[in-house]
């Protein structure tokens, strides 16, 4: 069988960080053996699900370079589940219930109490022809539930998290159809996951219980049984992961926080395994260093400084070829690239430079330092310049005035760029000119 893997976002909102994580070590596990990766958008939910959601998930895994080979949508094959549906219930596999979510409630906390774990007690199983046709004659809604083989015992072996074993007695009958008549996770996954041959399913460990679910599912539909690999979630150093603290939107991180692809790519391929975090620069490097034993059980740390970080040393480490198509860079050529690269933090900032450099700006210029900066605007070289007449000003300056170090420096760069910090004045000195050289040193607008 070839390799397909699936990711299947619900679109009621726009992908996380850990949405991505998923995304992308269901696309390792295909594109490594050669397969292919399917986009499954899990919109049965009509009300919540939204077209902008689904244009936008689409969207960032493009962005993100995570091309998908084959796509699908729930929504559009609510016939099919329904075909299914009546499979099971003539097969004795589903069948209906009429407690009301009150009613269900109350055997829970009452099983609880008694320190039992609350399983469904089966008991719309004993009700008679008759008694179903009262309840539905008096308008009771009807929910429907699968037979388990409380006799099965249910084991995989998990890619990620080794062998994994349920006793079916210990599972409650879940529920596969609401009583508004619509499917819920279960039924729908399975069904999509066999129809559309899944060799590989590939999601978070919040859905092992499922999975023990879904396989009885898959057995009773006489289907095959994929792969499965669990992957440990991810929180943040002090637990949840924050949306108010930020790096949680892929949206975010792509418009607001200005994050590279490959530094989001990098970090998530090796989150949660036993090796370290290395900057990649191609899909296509990341896939050959994949190995998906290396995925451990613990816990995925996530902090978006650490995201931040890993960013700003991708940037320091591109070559001008590879950022010179990007629209951040519009008026900055190689010469400027390379002079400023190792001072910015993500390619937005590249602009700030290019306005300090290239436009207007308002000098700063401490009153005790006026007549050094109008001194030092006379002693500047004559051009051209080059990334020694930085070095060829500071010594005439020097054996010209009382000032070294810090008090000379400081000075020059902030009447020069009216910042504090920044790239080496070597390289930055002849991006700004004679002519605004002069003019900011003496305090001018320029």
């Amino acid at each position: 069988m070839s390799v397909i893997t699936r990711f299947a976002p619900s679109p009621t909102g726009f992908i996380h960080i850990g949405n991505i994580r998923t995304a992308l070590i269901c696309y390792m596990v295909a594109k490594s053996q050669g397969g292919k990766f399917m986009l499954r958008l899990d919109d049965t939910d009509l009300e919540r699900s939204k077209k902008e959601y689904a244009d936008a998930i689409e969207e960032d895994l493009a962005w993100l370079g995570l091309n998908v080979d084959l796509k699908a949508k729930q929504s559009e094959r609510l016939s099919r589940y329904e075909e299914v549906k009546q499979q099971l219930i003539d097969a004795g596999r589903l069948y209906p219930c009429f407690e009301t979510p009150e009613e269900i409630e109350i055997k829970r906390k009452m099983l609880l109490s008694r320190g039992k774990p609350p399983i469904y007690d089966r008991s719309a199983l004993s009700l008679t022809e008759d008694q179903k046709q009262t309840f539905i004659d008096q308008g009771k809604p009807v929910h429907w539930r699968f037979k388990l083989d409380e006799k099965a015992v249910i084991e995989w072996d998990d890619l990620v998290k080794g062998n994994i074993r349920f006793e079916a007695k210990n599972l409650s009958d879940p529920v596969l159809i609401r009583a508004d008549g619509s499917p819920t996770y279960m039924l729908p996954s399975a069904i999509d996951d066999m129809d559309f041959a899944i060799s590989h399913v590939v999601r978070g460990e919040d859905h092992v219980s499922n999975t023990a679910i879904q396989i009885q599912l898959f057995e009773a539909l006489g289907s095959h049984i994929p792969t499965f690999a669990h992957h440990s979630l991810m929180k943040g150093k002090d637990g949840k992961i924050s949306k108010r603290k930020g790096g949680f939107s892929i949206q975010d991180l792509r418009h607001e926080d200005h994050i590279e692809p490959m530094a989001i790519l990098s970090m998530l391929a090796r989150l949660g395994t036993s090796e370290p975090i290395e900057i990649r620069h191609t899909l296509q490097e990341i896939l050959d260093h994949f190995d998906i034993t290396t995925f451990t059980k613990n816990t995925a740390i996530y902090e978006v400084e650490d995201l931040k970080k890993l960013n700003t040393k991708l940037i320091h480490e591109l070559s001008f070829d590879q950022v010179k198509d990007r629209t951040e860079l519009n008026n900055i050529d190689e010469t400027f690239w390379l002079s400023v690269r190792g001072n910015i933090d993500t390619l937005a900032d590249i602009q700030t430079w290019r306005k300090i450099c290239q436009d207007s700006l308002d000098p700063i210029i401490d009153s005790q330092d006026k007549e050094f900066t109008q001194k030092a605007s006379q002693l500047l070289p004559e051009t051209p310049w080059n990334e020694e007449t930085w070095t060829i000003w500071v010594n005439t300056l020097k054996d010209n005035t009382d000032r070294k170090g810090k008090s000379l420096f400081m000075p020059l760069r902030k009447a020069l760029t009216a910042q504090d910090h920044g790239p080496e004045l070597k390289y930055v000195l002849p991006l700004i000119g004679r002519e605004k050289a002069i003019a900011r040193l003496n305090g001018t607008h320029a």
